[in-house]
């Protein structure tokens, strides 16, 4: 048998965990059996590695003091610990607060994901990728599952670590849009977590449609335009003080989405304005609720066409497939069965479809007959309306889909309820929409662990409430994975053009002197940002979450790069060359204050740190440092036009320089 304390261990071929092994641990058991024996007392005739090899796998939190947090999620009772503790950093806690379990400084042995000390009385403490195991007198032989790193981050590095500006900048572009120095202080004084439950506390400002309708545009010469829509959208993303409620409605409008590329109906403005009111509505609610919201609502009904969807008729027409289709494939379950890390399962090395053409089907003839609730041309009303039932245009056969049975002549509201409920309550729910919004926020390749951890919230907010979404965005963004910046391959992600200039807008006070924030359409490619809020080119959103670069080493690598899809030659310079202008005049009427920042306009270095924490989270290196201050520092500054010139071409190199530009 190997000593322990060598590193030549090699894994059992023929152990594996139980079936019902807590976590993907399939092959832990051998892994850590090869690698021989606990010491010299405490295991009596059974061996170590015999032990290891019979141990079934438990989750025993208790056994290191984790109770109080092991019905959370990993990650959100670790407020202010910002980073995962190192597996050596564990270990060595675990020796200091337990000297009687694990006495001694043993050697660490490290095989791939795999790291453990094995101690003279027999105990292990090992780390397996993320997941803590324990095996030994203390856990009676058998080979336990305490937690993961982020469940002892706290612990390991202290709760009331201070949060750093850098820490807190960062976290406001994952969780926000950035911010003020004072936004950065609030997270600071508050924590991470303590900054969350302010915000999702934060009541709604003003509405979409109450804006619209207040200032105007509810008028019928607007009725066939999307007059005022742009406005609201970039006032709210601007200047609502609930940015965490903003940077999550416009997540979900990449999700759920709609596009006014595909709204010819009357109202169309108010149409759209209200899609995001009923996603800015539901976005710390419930997501079975949310997905109700969006099915029923005027938008997504015009733009999937279920409104006005109607039985067969026998003489050619059919209940249209479109919503049926994408409510599965986009909006809740996605293409194939996933593991509940987010995994494709595989069966004989093929995925496994979630559903087929009888499912679709199926679903189709259960979107019949919901149609304008009281339309009208005079008042946009309707708009803001649920969809009602017409039973006379549902369709009367029995229904086949996703397993379930509906019989002949079910009441259509009841049959909504029940494929609603079955979409919302399939397991690949958790994982496909946790994953997603992961990449909205935080990382376009979160690790399986990551994603499992967020979708274990999702499935169980720690109360029995599945799909709370306050539970999951706290999981996102409360993981050590988000909490750590990225020095991976693939990690972080490209940040998008219009949250570039949200963060523009929020970092230096941008405000619009009239209300009006006539920022307008910015989907123009060559000569604005590309991208602009309920403007993508299809229901697959500006970019797919799965997408790869063709030819880069990134996709060689198994990564993907959803923003990437929106970004070229053409984009790169259009926004580069925009940004100029905007930085330095606003745009339309809305200009930033760079009042605060003059003071360091004659000291450029100071300036550039001040800008890099604030906008970047210190990103930008010792090259970019040295290129934009010298850059800079060369312009005059003599009167105060200068300064602020100097300020402004600060601000628009750091908004263009490629360490800003990955979100890490």
């Amino acid at each position: 048998m190997t000593h322990p304390h060598t590193n030549h261990c090699t894994p059992s071929p023929g152990a594996v965990a139980p079936e019902n092994a807590w976590v993907p641990l399939a092959f832990a058991t051998g892994l850590l059996a090869g690698c021989g024996g606990g010491g010299d007392a405490g295991v009596g005739e059974l061996s170590a590695a015999a032990a290891l090899r019979e141990a079934p796998v438990a989750r025993r939190p208790e056994l290191l003091g984790l109770a109080a947090t092991a019905q959370a999620p990993a990650g959100r009772e670790v407020a202010r610990a910002w980073r995962m503790p190192t597996p050596d950093e564990l270990m060595d806690w675990a020796q200091r607060t337990y000297p009687d379990v694990f006495p001694g400084q043993p050697a660490t042995v490290v095989m791939g994901d795999l790291g453990y000390r094995a101690y003279a009385n027999g105990n292990h403490i090992g780390v397996l990728g993320q997941d803590v195991l324990l095996l030994g007198p203390v856990s009676q032989q058998q080979l336990v599952v305490v937690g993961t790193l982020a469940d002892f981050a706290s612990l390991v590095l202290g709760a009331q670590q201070a949060v750093t500006e850098r820490d807190a900048a960062r976290f406001l572009g994952q969780a926000g849009f950035g911010g003020t120095p004072a936004d950065v202080a609030a997270v600071q004084a508050q924590g991470f977590s303590g900054w969350l439950d302010a915000q999702m506390a934060q009541p709604r400002s003003q509405s979409h449609w109450d804006w619209m309708v207040a200032n105007g545009y509810a008028n019928v010469a607007n009725i066939n335009s999307f007059a005022g829509l742009d406005n609201t959208l970039w006032r709210k993303l601007m200047s609502s003080p609930d940015a965490l409620r903003q940077r999550v409605t416009l997540a979900l409008s990449e999700i759920l989405v709609i596009s006014t590329d595909g709204l010819p109906v009357p109202w169309r403005g108010l149409v759209a304005a209200h899609h995001m009111d009923t996603l800015e509505a539901h976005a710390f609610g419930n997501h079975r609720q949310l997905l109700e919201a969006v099915t029923l609502s005027v938008g997504m009904g015009v733009y999937l066409n279920m409104r006005g969807n109607q039985k067969a008729d026998g003489r050619g027409r059919e209940p249209d497939e479109n919503y049926a289709r994408e409510v599965m494939q986009l909006f809740t379950i996605g293409l194939h069965q996933l593991e509940p890390d987010g995994r494709v399962r595989l069966v004989n090395g093929s995925p496994v479809d979630t559903y087929g053409p009888e499912d679709v089907r199926g679903l189709a003839r259960v979107f019949t007959g919901w149609d304008y609730d009281r339309f009208s041309r005079t008042v946009p009303d309707h708009a803001a309306r649920p969809m009602v039932f017409t039973p006379s245009r549902h369709s009367p056969e029995p229904k086949q889909f996703l397993g379930v049975s509906l019989p002949a002549g079910t009441d259509g509201v009841a049959e909504l309820r029940v494929a609603l409920d079955t979409l919302a309550n399939h397991p690949n729910v958790g994982p496909f929409w946790g994953r997603q919004l992961i990449q909205r926020l935080v990382t376009s390749n979160p690790s399986p662990a990551y994603v499992a951890r967020v979708a274990a919230a999702f499935n169980n907010n720690g109360q029995g409430v599945r799909g709370d979404m306050k539970a999951v965005i706290r999981a996102v963004l409360l993981d050590a994975e988000a909490l750590t910046p990225s020095t991976t391959q693939g990690g972080g992600k490209l940040r998008e053009p219009m949250v570039r200039l949200v963060q523009w807008a929020r970092t230096f006070g941008a405000t619009s002197p009239t209300g009006i924030w006539n920022v307008g359409n910015q989907s123009s490619a060559s000569t604005r940002l590309g991208q602009s809020p309920l403007r993508a080119p299809s229901v697959f959103n500006f970019f797919r979450p799965g997408y790869v670069p063709p030819g880069t080493a990134m996709g060689a690598a198994g990564l993907v790069a959803p923003e990437l899809q929106i970004t070229n030659e053409t984009t790169v310079v259009g926004y580069a060359n925009w940004m100029q202008s905007v930085v330095a005049n606003g745009v339309g009427e809305v200009r930033a204050d760079y009042t605060p920042w003059l003071a360091l306009a004659a000291q450029p270095a100071d300036l550039f740190d001040a800008l890099n924490t604030l906008l970047a989270a210190g990103q930008l290196g010792a090259m970019s440092r040295a290129t934009i201050t010298q850059a800079v520092g060369s312009m005059p500054a003599g009167t105060e036009a200068q300064r602020i010139a100097r300020v402004q071409a600060m601000v628009w190199l750091v908004l263009c320089a490629p360490e800003y530009l990955v979100q890490k």
